[in-house]
């Protein structure tokens, strides 16, 4: 078992990182598409799949990569994960997003404190988050048993989709989402959206818990699960 401190350290830096490529890669695709939303839209898709992947497999074999704290309480319910193990995953996936932000901004000269005013508002809204935590949940116990590069490149091909396929564009993560609410570009959140955003999430992790079991009968129990942002991600 590697030992908890280590675990937790790559939930930290991993979840950084992979905010640092959603929200980062949204300003840079806002600045340079010209006012084309469906370019900065394919941006910062191919920006966040990409490096998803390679955060995946970078992180698998030492905390399952997570990020995201969804995926990691699907790990608790599922006797995968203890309890208090769980909380500090959960912990360090929020302060390493929040953290991202932080950094993003020093980065491209923006402000720290930055709070989005993108409306991503109503239940057509909330169901596409529900949709699309559904589905990454479904990609990760569909592949768990394969190779980690494998598993991989489903989650992320699941994510790309989702940035197209849901009106919401895919978040599946609420620490992203808490993450985004706080800087004002293209890939941001209105705080006053956020909670719609969580709930609809926490419903379809709910429906997953539900039913993956009945798809793939009684998996063969492991202690980490590997995904990646909701988490997105995007």
């Amino acid at each position: 078992m590697i030992p908890l401190g280590r675990r937790v350290s790559a939930e930290a830096l991993g979840s950084a990182a992979l905010a640092a490529i959603v929200i980062g890669s949204g300003v840079m695709a806002e600045r340079l598409s010209g006012g084309n939303d469906a370019i900065a839209l394919l941006a910062n898709t191919l920006a966040t799949v990409a490096g998803l992947y390679a955060l995946i497999v970078a992180f698998a074999s030492i905390s399952g990569a997570h990020f995201n704290p969804l995926v990691t309480l699907t790990c608790v319910v599922r006797r995968e994960l203890q309890l208090g193990d769980a909380l500090a995953y959960v912990l360090a996936q929020v302060a390493g997003m929040l953290i991202a932000v932080v950094l993003v901004h020093t980065m491209f000269g923006l402000p720290t404190w930055l709070p989005s005013t993108t409306m991503r508002a109503g239940w057509a809204q909330v169901l596409s988050e529900a949709v699309a935590t559904f589905m990454l949940l479904l990609s990760i116990h569909a592949t768990r048993r394969r190779s980690t590069e494998s598993a991989a490149a489903a989650i992320a091909a699941t994510i790309a989709a989702g940035y197209w396929f849901t009106a919401s564009t895919s978040f599946a993560n609420p620490a992203i989402t808490l993450a985004r609410s706080l800087s004002d570009s293209f890939a941001g959140i209105r705080a006053v959206d956020v909670p719609l955003f969580v709930f609809g999430q926490t419903v379809g992790a709910a429906l997953a818990v539900l039913c993956l079991p009945r798809l793939f009968g009684d998996l063969e129990a492991v202690t980490h699960m590997p995904v990646g942002e909701s988490q997105r991600g995007r």
